[in-house]
This record gives structure tokens, C-alpha cells and sequence, in this order.
């Protein structure tokens, strides 16, 4: 049974690909996730101000911005935390090239366009296949548009994609007034593909000491709804390679994901759920299912119910909306 993929124009054996995350830290685990039956790795993220500070300019960065975004930098973690600067986390990249065969794709997490977007040149020398950005970004300013913050996001992914001739894939979040048509926009930036979506880690409230602190709560496959939906609605419409993440824990996600029009469909919460071997099961439901249903292979499966392609496009759009509402007792 072939169950090989395509994304950002790297062969995978399979569509399983183990996201950024911690587990990624440790050389050990990305081994056994290869020896599980990934098909590739996307690494843990190198932050914008693990950047900054090490070249001692933290505080300029940062507050430079503000002034144009007023934007919160509370939201993000202290520096002071990081284990992996940027000089150790080019050089990890090379632990893992050597180490592994499957296709490594290194992570930058930023919102600026500053001189940090040159790491994507120290992690494409390192022999990274391809690079995720994440444009993890919290508006909270009402005098800041949406279109303005795009903007910002675009000069950011032109800067990244200036300095680099691998692939580049942003990761997005679903707050976008109109995600096929900032999509669009990034494609034409020369983006090679989305990874869809991000699952913003929400904070918690401490009322007795009164304090704000995060609390992550894993995934459920129930996740999976939101980006089931847009890469049903992207598929097609836009040329790019499409990644689901956030809530793929079994098969049958997988599967349900696929058919909307995925290229790959990334996985994190089910490894600290279930272990890193868990890889290897949904390997092996995934080929038996194909199988079972005499599919040739997995390709044959790949956006056959994408809005382009079920006989009631609506239904990934309001039409839905009062049919499962009525429908509901």
C-alpha cells in the first residue's frame, strides 16, 4: 500500500509528522519518532526574543514595536527560560541531520521583521529541509486594524522567505477576517505552503493569589473540526501545500483529514497522551483502512470531500449552520 506524501515539494513515506513541541528537545525522541514511522519532524520553535537576547538587544526589539503595534509581550514566555538559543539551535539541527533520514523541517516563531529573520539562512545551512513560521501574535491594541497587522505579517514573511531558498510554510491562526484571501496573499509572497491551524494556548486565572498563569490543556479529536472545515474550503483554491494540526490522534483523523485536502497532518498531543510509539499504530490503521476499502493508495484519497468536491459545498459554510442546530435535541 503507498501511503507516501507530498509537502512543500518533500517525498514523505507517510503523512504523519510529529509537530513542534518539547519532545523535540531531546535527540533520543526524534530518533524513535523515525524508527515509529514518521515521515518527517517539524522541530521545537527558536523564538524571535531567544534571538534578541543573546545579541543583548532584547529591550530595543521589543519595545521599538510597541510603539507601532502596542502589542502585550507579557503573552510570550521569559527569555530568560528558553533552553535553546539561537547559536544551539542551529547547531541541534545538525545533531539531527546526521542522525535521522526523514525529512527535518526547523520552526521560527516570530511577529517582526528585524534582523532575527537571518537565523532562517543559519537553519537552512544546517540542513534544514524546510522552515514552519509561526506567526504567533496576540492583537490587543483597538487603534491597530486587522489589515495593518497583515501587512506585518507579510513584511515578516518576505523577510524570512529573502534570506532562504528551502521552503517556507506559515503556520496561521483562525482569527483572520478572511483566511482564503490572506492565503492568497502569502502565496503570492512565494509561501510554499499553510499549516492549519494554530491552537493559541490560552492563560488561566489564579483568584485566590490573583495572578495570571498558563495552563495547557492537550488536544481532543473534536479539535480537529475547525481545520477540517478550511482545508475542505482551501483545497484547490489555492496552490499550496495544506498541513492540519490540532487534534489528530488517530486513523481515522487522519483519514477525515486527508479527504478534506491535507498533505500532511501534523501530530503532538497524542504522543504525550499516548507515547511516541503510537506512531507507529496509526501507521498501520491507516494502511489497513486503505486497504480494507482497496484504495491503491493514499493519493486516491486526498481531497475527495473538499468543499470542490462533495455534492453539497454548503455544507462547510452557514447552510450547515441550521441543519445541525435543528437536528440537535
Amino acid at each position: 500500500m503507498d501511503i507516501s506524501t507530498t509537502y512543500l515539494g518533500l517525498n514523505l513515506k507517510n503523512p504523519i509528522v510529529p509537530s513542534a513541541s518539547p519532545l523535540m528537545e531531546k535527540l533520543d525522541n526524534v530518533k524513535r519518532m523515525e524508527e515509529a514511522g514518521a515521515g518527517a519532524v517539524v522541530l521545537h520553535s527558536l523564538f524571535e526574543e531567544q534571538i534578541t537576547q543573546e545579541a543583548l538587544q532584547l529591550h530595543y526589539h521589543t519595545t521599538a514595536h510597541m510603539d507601532s503595534f502596542a502589542e502585550a509581550l507579557s503573552y510570550f514566555p521569559d527569555p530568560g527560560a528558553y533552553k535553546f538559543g539561537g547559536d544551539e539551535y542551529v547547531e541541534y539541527i545538525r545533531k539531527v541531520k546526521e542522525a535521522v533520514g526523514i525529512p527535518v523541517i526547523g520552526s521560527l516563531n516570530g511577529v517582526t521583521s528585524g534582523g532575527w529573520t537571518q537565523y532562517a539562512r543559519h537553519i537552512q545551512d544546517a540542513g534544514a529541509d524546510a522552515i514552519e513560521l509561526n506567526l504567533y501574535f496576540v492583537p490587543t491594541d483597538p487603534d491597530v486594524p486587522g489589515a495593518k497587522l497583515e501587512d506585518a505579517y507579510l513584511e515578516t514573511v518576505k523577510a524570512v522567505k529573502g534570506a532562504v531558498t528551502i521552503p517556507v510554510a506559515v503556520k496561521l491562526s483562525p482569527f483572520f477576517t478572511s483566511l482564503p484571501a490572506f492565503g492568497k496573499r502569502l502565496q503570492q509572497a512565494g509561501v510554499a505552503g499553510l499549516v492549519l491551524l494554530n491552537r493559541f494556548y490560552q492563560p488561566d486565572l489564579d483568584i485566590e493569589n490573583r495572578k495570571v498563569y498558563p495552563h495547557i490543556i492537550l488536544s481532543n479529536p473534536h479539535s480537529i473540526r475547525r481545520t477540517l472545515r478550511w482545508i475542505a474550503i482551501l483545497h484547490g483554491r489555492l496552490n499550496l501545500s495544506l498541513a492540519a494540526t490540532g487534534g489528530v490522534h488517530t486513523a481515522t483523523d487522519v483519514i477525515k483529514l486527508m479527504m478534506a485536502g491535507s498533505d500532511v497532518t501534523m501530530m503532538c498531543s497524542a504522543l504525550y497522551k499516548n507515547g511516541i510509539g503510537h506512531i507507529t499504530e496509526v501507521v498501520a490503521d491507516l494502511q489497513m483502512w486503505l486497504v480494507e476499502r482497496e484504495y491503491q493508495s493514499l493519493g486516491q484519497l486526498k481531497g475527495s470531500m473538499s468543499q470542490k468536491s462533495v455534492a453539497e459545498p454548503a455544507a462547510f459554510e452557514r447552510a450547515l449552520y441550521l441543519k445541525e442546530l435543528q437536528s440537535f435535541h
